[in-house]
């Protein structure tokens, strides 16, 4: 077999694993997925590389060190997976990438009896995600978020200015964005604290300083740069997919107040930088592939520099989740899909290097705010309240305009396959007391 074919065969729906919970149909981590992340456990606190597969960890320094796995690219010199981050790993390119995702999966399927029957070596190997901590997967230079759903932007545009003008002139042209602070992504589960700010009440002259009273989610994905361009360079729409690594769920946590009265002339700022969460494990593009799907039509057909042939969207289920502090259940709030997205990634890619900017190995690149065209598919609070005019309504009895201290925010994605599922596992935070 080539290359090709075994890379191929990492996708075949039929292939199951010895580790029989990644062959539940509803586990997220199937044999097909084989998603990366950093990890650590109680037996060894270094962070290393590892590979999620069904309800276990495989640790890639462990299978490297044992001669399980080898990294065509690595050269000498300590392992590329014993690592606070991926970025190293990542840096040796998409054919690494691939000749780590096929040596997996020949060695986790079923009938390979390599690891299967080493008692000892699996016992080190394979590590339950349960006893583990998962941490940040990259180490993120840069993070930009972009405003690339229709439906949200019109959304917005109706809800702020003239419904009949809800898309500014330049919105069906270009992928707008911004360039967000990548010192306050966070990996699921850390806890978020309430932003300060000044807020401009409505019968007030002048802003006060106060707690963020309009605490709000964005649901999204992000996408993790594999491959950099140097400065004054770009890279071309139709090559822009090549240059990424992989995908994460997002949660864009926003102080609509604050970013209400900030972001004329110039755009979201104390809003946007208090937090960002990414969910702790990357799933390749590769993983993706049988998801693959066209893209909304876009209409103007945009310029040349932003054209690419093909699909390139992905059928992506969306979902969140608000859980009160105490509730015995969460309610689910949201369900969308990725594939609603107008801009492409590559086009998002693209767009962001033509004047020459630079991007470098792990940086982040969000996709904006996923909302679908049904009113319960909406991807923020302030959609799906309108501005919290209309409050959402919760199992334990109570509702919900914006988020309140102690409430915990899932948002959870996953492509459905036969029989399987490619899962991103879950992006979490719970909301602390803002800072007195």
């Amino acid at each position: 077999m080539n290359a090709s074919s075994d890379l191929q065969a990492t996708l075949d729906a039929s292939r199951k694993s010895w580790v029989e919970s990644a062959n539940d149909p509803s586990c997220d981590f199937p044999i097909q997925n084989l998603p990366f992340g950093i990890f650590s456990d109680g037996l060894n606190a270094t962070r290393r590389a590892g590979v999620a597969i069904g309800d276990c960890i495989a640790d890639l320094a462990a299978l490297e060190s044992a001669g399980l796995l080898t990294v065509p690219s690595s050269g000498a010199g300590d392992s590329v997976f014993v690592r606070d981050s991926l970025n190293d790993f990542i840096a040796l390119g998409r054919d690494t990438w691939r000749s780590v995702r096929i040596q997996l999966s020949k060695l986790l399927a079923r009938g390979n009896t390599t690891l299967h029957d080493d008692a000892e070596l699996r016992s080190r190997a394979l590590i339950r995600q349960a006893d583990a901590t998962l941490h940040l997967p990259v180490q993120i230079p840069g993070y930009t978020d972009f405003y690339s759903s229709k439906e949200h932007a019109t959304n917005v545009g109706s809800m702020f200015r003239d419904p009949k003008n809800a898309l500014l002139p330049n919105w069906l042209e270009i992928p707008i964005g911004y360039n967000g602070r990548a010192s306050s992504v966070v990996v699921s589960g850390t806890p978020v604290r309430r932003p300060n700010g000044q807020l401009k009440l409505p019968d007030q002259e002048r802003p006060v300083f106060g707690a963020c009273r309009k605490l709000d989610i964005e649901l999204e994905t992000g996408f993790i740069v594999g491959r950099g361009n140097a400065l004054g360079e770009s890279i071309k729409c139709g090559e822009a997919e090549d240059h990424i690594f992989g995908m994460v769920l997002l949660n864009d946590w926003s102080a609509r107040d604050i970013q209400q009265w900030e972001y004329v002339p110039l755009g979201p700022f104390n809003a946007k930088t208090f937090a960002t969460t990414i969910s702790p494990w990357i799933v390749t593009l590769d993983a993706l592939e049988p998801f693959r799907v066209a893209q909304p039509a876009q209409d103007p057909q945009p310029l040349d520099y932003l054209r690419h042939a093909g699909d390139h969207a992905f059928d992506i289920s969306l979902e969140v989740l608000l859980k009160p502090h105490g509730a015995k259940e969460a309610t689910t709030i949201s369900r969308t899909n990725f594939r609603h997205m107008y801009w492409t990634m590559a086009q998002q890619l693209a767009h962001h290097t033509v004047s020459g900017c630079n991007t470098r190995v792990g940086d982040l690149m969000g996709s904006g705010t996923i909302s679908g065209p049904a009113d319960d598919s909406f991807g923020s609070l302030l959609e799906l309240t309108w501005n919290g005019k209309n409050p959402l309504q919760l199992k334990d009895g109570g509702t919900r305009g914006f988020i309140e201290d102690g409430d915990e925010l899932t948002l959870a994605g996953w492509c459905q396959g036969d029989g399987y599922r490619v899962g991103f596992g879950t992006c979490v935070g719970e909301i602390l007391p803002a800072h007195k």
